[in-house]
C-alpha cells in the first residue's frame, strides 16, 4: 500500500487530560471535529471512514485504541494486531489532524467503576455470544465522544450490530454528535476488510470467502422470489459449514433498526452472519433486497 501523503503528520496524543483541552479549545475556536474511533492496525475500510470524515469537518481526529473493556478473558486482547508507526503513517495519508492514542490506564484510571449498558440490541446476535462485549463498545464511545467532542463521528457498517447500538445510545443520551455509516470495504474477492484477517492462513483466507458467498448467494435466492427467512439461512449455513474450519456462531435475517428476527425477508431486513475460520472469529452482513 502507498503511504506517501503530502499531508502533515498528525499530532499524537496519549494522555486523556491533554487531548480533552485540545479538543475543547478547537470546540471553543468554533471548529467542526469529525472523529473516527478504531483499535488500529488500519486498513482501507478504515481509510474511507476518514476520508469521508476530512469532508465533513475542519479537524479530523482518530483515535487508536484496543479496549480491553469490550474483551472477555478468552478472546484476543493480548494478541489483537498492532502497529502504531504504519497506523500513523496511513493516517497522514488522508488528512487526519490529530490521534488520540492512550495507554489503558488513561482511559480506564484506578477506580474506574462506571459503565453504559443498552439494553435490548446488546443481548441478540453478537451479544448473546459475547455477553460483556457492547458494554464495553459503548462504555469506550461514550468516553471517546465526551474527551473530543466530536460534531460528527463514522463508524462502518461491518459492524453492524454495533452501529445500532451506538446510535440507539447516542439517541437515548441526548449526545450532541451525528452518527454516519459506511458501507463495508471488501477485498477483491470479497472477503470483508478486518483488521483480525491478519491472523488467518492461505487456506482459512479462502474458506473464509464462504461468508461473502453465502451474502451473494442469498441474495440471489431473495431476487429468485424466497422470502421464507428459514430456508435462505439454512442455505447459508450448509454453504459455510462445508468450509472445514468454518464453526458458525449465527446467520440470522433481522430488522436493520430493531435487529429482531424476521419469518420474512422484505426491505428492512439484513443477513448477519459470524463464523469462526480456525481460531479467528469473522463477523459480515448484507441487506437482501436491491437498492437497500
Amino acid at each position: 500500500m502507498n503511504t506517501a501523503s503530502s499531508h502533515p503528520a498528525p499530532q499524537v496524543i496519549h494522555q486523556t487530560a491533554a487531548m480533552q483541552r485540545r479538543c475543547l479549545a478547537l470546540k471553543r475556536a468554533g471548529k467542526r471535529i469529525s472523529f473516527v474511533p478504531t483499535m488500529g492496525y488500519l486498513h482501507e475500510g478504515h481509510l474511507s471512514l476518514l476520508r469521508a470524515a476530512r469532508e465533513r469537518g475542519d479537524v479530523l481526529v482518530l483515535s487508536i485504541f484496543v479496549n480491553p473493556a469490550q474483551f472477555a478473558a478468552n478472546e484476543d486482547l493480548d494478541s489483537y494486531p498492532r502497529d502504531l508507526g504504519r497506523d500513523l503513517e496511513l493516517a497522514a495519508s488522508v488528512g487526519t489532524d490529530l490521534v488520540y492514542a492512550p495507554l489503558p490506564q488513561e482511559v480506564y484510571p484506578e477506580g474506574y467503576a462506571t459503565y453504559v449498558n443498552v439494553a435490548g440490541l446488546t443481548e441478540v446476535l453478537c451479544g448473546a455470544s459475547r455477553p460483556h462485549h457492547f458494554r464495553g463498545v459503548t462504555t469506550v464511545v461514550s468516553k471517546l465522544f465526551n474527551i473530543i467532542q466530536p460534531d460528527v463521528a463514522f463508524f462502518g457498517e461491518k459492524d453492524f450490530q454495533q452501529l445500532a447500538v451506538i446510535r440507539r445510545m447516542t439517541l437515548d443520551l441526548n449526545m450532541p454528535v451525528e452518527i454516519v455509516g459506511l458501507p463495508i470495504v471488501r477485498e477483491a474477492d470479497g472477503l470483508a476488510m478486518s483488521s483480525r484477517n491478519v491472523y488467518l492462513d492461505d487456506d482459512q483466507r479462502r474458506q473464509a470467502l464462504s461468508l461473502s458467498q453465502g451474502i451473494a448467494t442469498a441474495r440471489q435466492m431473495v431476487a429468485g422470489g424466497e422470502t421464507r427467512s428459514a430456508v435462505v439461512a439454512e442455505a447459508i449455513a450448509a454453504l459455510i459449514a462445508g468450509q472445514p474450519a468454518a464453526r458458525i456462531d449465527y446467520i440470522k435475517i433481522c430488522h436493520r433498526h430493531t435487529l429482531q428476527e424476521q419469518d420474512r425477508v422484505d426491505a428492512d431486513s439484513v443477513l448477519l452472519l459470524a463464523v469462526h475460520i480456525g481460531a479467528t472469529r469473522l463477523i459480515d452482513n448484507g441487506h437482501l433486497l436491491p437498492g437497500e
